[in-house]
């Protein structure tokens, strides 16, 4: 039995906020905080969802 991503809710929101307001990330903010937050606090688990956040993480961290 598989366990559940620990961030896919935070995901699921992402998508949600996104559609409600015609994909403008701007208005998403919060939403996008949270998950952010989510995969910070997950790294270990190896989300499937934070694969995108963790990869902007390490870019980010290389250009500094």
């Amino acid at each position: 039995m598989s366990q559940k991503d620990p961030c896919q809710k935070q995901a699921c929101e992402i998508q949600k906020c996104l559609q409600a307001n015609k994909y403008i990330e701007s208005k998403c903010e919060d939403v996008i905080r949270a998950m952010r937050r989510c995969c910070e606090v997950h790294t270990a688990q190896r989300s499937i969802c934070c694969s995108g956040f963790v990869k902007e993480q390490e870019e980010t961290i290389k250009n500094t």
